[in-house]
């Protein structure tokens, strides 16, 4: 039988255990005899039916059966061996649909009509609704058990007279409920109507009560599905996979197929590597994959890692052997693509070519930056092996960050900007560091100059040579005015060159709806773009001024040029009055250098004093960068505070406790390594560590950190100054704290530490996809079970988990929908898929996770002896 049905594991069908055919007496069909069988397979289809139990009074057709369930086979529809029974009992008879396992009617042997010629012995035309076995229920019961075979029973309609409810007393019901035997093959109550009935009848039951199951019971082809529906959750077309899932009625059965609502994956494929050509299905809910050690299944869950880029966590175990694992398994150029659905159903390819960035699609369109991990699929969690179980130091921030990073990632995005913010702030600053310096330095020039011009103010210099003086001071003037004008002009142009296409094309918009409201928004929008137009118009002036400034300075250096001779004979005639005074010493050449000094110094201490007061600025905006960063701290930190708080809501035992800035001992780690060769002992790093919160808080008082640090004073503020923007950006990590039971985790055994953390991830409730390798590591099989196991199962509706397991209670009393059986061998991992419920996958648990049936078998009678006697 085809099984595309169950290709991501067990689904949700429709079934219908009340059905009649050509074959019983009731039944209306007109037409064609060799056109019933197809007409009824397309009956079922229509109605969404998979799963279908022919269930004739009193008669079974063989002949029939095998070509129905023959043209089912080829419409994925299951149709099982059944029989509408009227049971002697009651008033009227009970009317028992007994479904029956192939094997009733195999090795050319008809066992369902041998059962039907006993329980009817003696009786002619008994195959009609209204004929009575000889047989009370009970007795049928075991008749059926005489022939070694497996059959379930369905009482149909059982409100209605001649129904278990409506034909027998509260008494005989009860009675029915205390037998062993009874509640071992009665899994289904049909066509159940009445709440008040429904009511007494589980009282009358106590804690025993079997699925409430729909069959339309109709008498021609026009009828077959009608009524109410119910469905089955099951993997594979058997017989047993149906009387499972009623056995397990609480999960399994439903009016309604459940749709998981969650994110999820539901395919991988590879191209290269040891899984070439292979794609990989999973279920929505629990999947696991088995296989002996070395068999592969860490290679797929990494892969799958790996092309979500979900990161291994700063204190994963074996991460090198794990990224080695990729390698292995895509090899060069591998590639593996992820089929993925989000909350909304929408559909997402994941692809990843080996040591490339993922990239995503949608309907075959490449979509950038779509984020993986929290539009498509909803917190995602990876551990690997041991990761769970290692408890080591640092591994507490590690868990905060892989639980609630996803809804930090606004306020980091913040943080980032704010720290790249106080480094341009550092940046600016440093320029300015030296202008107390240069301030002195030209200080001191100008009052040399000053003091030595004095010498030639003595002797009439400075005023016999004051055109000359005049005229170099306007010269320099010119050459100012020039090359600021070219500055203003070049950055008038860059600017038109930034904003030009930019103005334009935002004016390209052409709204569909809105059209009136945005002729007039771009009303307003063109005078923009108009003054951008006048802003090249001044350009195109401004040019024309700047070439007429230069032709104007040009004229007046010739001016100056035309003046030589007179400044020539000036200088000669002033030297031989000096020479004669004896004024030997006095160069006019000497004097106008000095005054040309004391003019450009005093322009210079103008600049150093704007710069100061500049440098004074850009510190006080500094600290306020430095406080909006503490800010966005602090909203970090509050964030994992709330997201913690409805982490430790989900489980009443263990709680994680959050420290602001409190991570001392990483603190101080990192001074140590910034100040590395700077000779100044821990102690003091450990003193500064305890007395400011971080480096933000020491540059707000530097004063007390040199008095803390003492005779280290200098040294240290070299240091600190050199790697200012590293340590004002960087974050002292906030502290983490993890309790069992009011005792710190740490303090526990390994496998209380190891039950209390799984237990405690599971439970979240906020993430969609939570991946572990071997999630057993470290935990006793009573706590898989009774812990692990049953939160699993409450959880797999909304959440996808995919385990890679060496043991047997994750796929088996985990009840997986999905099992993917691994063996490697020749450089190629092979895989078996399917469920729990077929059969070639239960071979596979028993042989590879049971250490094959014959040690199954043994484990099994053991524990039988082991059982304890009732008295």
């Amino acid at each position: 039988m085809t099984k595309t049905s169950f290709l991501n594991g067990s689904i949700w069908l429709r079934a219908d255990f009340h059905l009649h055919t050509k074959a019983d007496k009731e039944f209306q069909y007109s037409g064609e005899d060799n056109q019933f069988v197809p007409s009824y397979i397309r009956a079922l289809k229509k109605a969404g039916i998979q799963v279908a139990v022919v269930t004739n009074h009193n008669k079974f057709d063989l002949n029939e059966y095998k070509a129905l369930y023959k043209a089912g086979r080829k419409e994925e529809i299951l149709v099982l061996p059944g029989v509408e029974l009227s049971v002697k009992d009651g008033k009227s008879g009970v009317h028992t649909l007994i479904v029956f396992e192939n094997d009733w009617i195999e090795d050319s042997t008809n066992h369902i009509q041998s059962f039907l010629a006993a329980t009817f012995a003696g009786q002619s035309n008994f195959e009609n609704e209204n004929a009575r076995s000889n047989n009370d229920l009970l007795e049928t019961i075991h008749m059926l058990d005489e022939f070694n075979r497996d059959y379930f029973f369905i009482f149909a309609h059982v409100e209605a007279e001649n129904g278990l409810w409506g034909g027998l007393s509260g008494g005989r019901i009860q009675e029915f409920g205390k037998n062993d035997f009874f509640r071992q093959r009665c899994l289904g109550f049909q066509k159940v109507r009445t709440r008040g009935i429904r009511n007494k009848v589980r009282n009358w039951l106590g804690d025993w009560y079997p699925a409430e199951v729909e069959g339309s019971d109709g008498k021609a082809l026009d009828q077959v599905g009608q009524g109410r529906s119910f469905f089955l959750k099951i993997g594979d077309f058997t017989f047993g996979a149906v009387k499972y899932a009623l056995m397990d009625c609480q999960n399994r059965v439903s009016v309604e197929p459940k749709k998981h609502e969650s994110s999820h994956i539901t395919s991988t494929a590879f191209e290269g590597g040891v899984l070439d050509g292979k794609t990989i299905r999973f279920s929505p809910e629990l999947n696991t994959l088995i296989g002996i050690r070395g068999s592969g299944k860490s290679s797929i869950l990494e892969a799958v890692r790996y092309v979500l880029d979900i990161p291994f966590g700063e204190k994963s175990l074996d991460t090198d052997y794990k990224k080695s694992l990729i390698g292995h398994v895509l090899g060069s150029g591998g590639k593996v693509t992820v089929q993925a659905v989000d909350c909304r159903g929408q559909r997402y390819e994941i692809r990843r070519i080996y040591k490339e960035r993922p990239d995503v699609y949608v309907e075959g369109v490449l979509q950038p930056g779509v984020s993986i991990r929290e539009t498509i699929l909803r917190k995602p969690l990876y551990f690997g092996q041991k990761d769970l179980s290692n408890t080591g130091e640092g591994f507490e921030k590690d868990l905060v960050e892989k639980l609630v990073w996803e809804k930090l990632a606004d306020i980091r995005t913040q943080i980032d900007v704010q720290r790249q913010k106080v480094s341009e702030a550092v940046t600016q600053l440093k320029k300015l560091s030296t202008t107390a310096e240069k301030k002195k330095e030209f200080e001191a020039k100008k009052q040399d100059a000053e003091f030595r011009l004095k010498f030639y103010k003595e002797h009439g210099v400075e005023e016999k040579l004051q055109k000359q003086v005049d005229f170099d001071a306007d010269s320099r003037k010119c050459a100012q005015v020039i090359s600021f004008v070219r500055g203003y002009l070049s950055d008038l142009e860059g600017l038109i060159n930034q904003y030009d296409d930019g103005l334009k094309n935002q004016r390209g918009h052409k709204s569909i709806q809105n059209k009136e409201f945005f002729d007039d928004f771009f009303t307003i929008y063109d005078e923009l773009i108009k003054l951008l137009e006048n802003i090249r118009k001044a350009l195109s002036e401004g040019r024309k001024s700047f070439m007429a400034l230069q032709d104007k300075a040009k004229q007046f250096e010739k001016l100056k040029d035309g003046l030589k001779e007179e400044f020539a004979n000036i200088e000669r005639t002033l030297a031989e009055e000096l020479k004669v005074s004896g004024a030997k010493a006095i160069r006019a050449d000497e004097f106008r250098e000095l005054r040309r000094t004391v003019d450009q110094t005093k322009q210079m201490l103008k600049v150093l004093e704007h710069q100061e007061k500049q440098r004074i600025t850009l510190n006080r905006e500094l600290l306020q960068e430095l406080a909006q960063l503490n800010d966005f701290y602090l909203e970090e930190y509050k964030a994992i505070q709330d997201e913690l708080s409805k982490v430790n809501r989900s489980h009443s035992s263990l709680e994680i406790k959050a420290e602001f800035k409190a991570d001392k001992d990483t603190f101080v780690d990192y001074m140590k390594d910034i100040f590395r060769g700077s000779r100044i002992r821990e102690v003091t790093f450990n003193s500064l560590a305890r007395e400011f919160s971080d480096f933000g808080s020491m540059y707000k008082e530097f004063d007390k950190v040199r008095a803390a640090v003492g005779s280290s004073a200098k040294i240290f503020e070299e240091y600190f100054l050199d790697n200012l923007s590293a340590l004002l950006t960087w974050q002292v990590p906030n502290r983490f704290i993890i309790e069992y039971r009011g005792k710190e985790l740490k303090h526990h055994s390994l496998g209380q530490r190891a039950s209390a953390l799984i237990l405690f991830v599971l439970s979240q409730g906020e993430n969609d996809v939570i991946i572990i390798d071997q999630p057993e590591d470290d935990l006793d099989n009573q706590t898989i079970y009774e812990d692990v196991i049953k939160l699993i199962r409450s959880l797999k509706p909304m959440t996808q988990f995919i385990f890679a397991t060496h043991n047997a209670n994750f796929p088996v009393l985990g009840d997986a929908e999905q099992i993917l059986s691994c063996v490697y061998s020749d450089d190629t991992i092979s895989m078996n898929s399917g469920n729990i419920d077929c059969p070639a996958l239960q071979k596979e648990i028993v042989d590879i996770m049971e250490g094959g049936e014959e040690a199954f078998r043994q484990r099994k009678k053991i524990y039988e002896i082991w059982k304890p006697k009732k008295s």
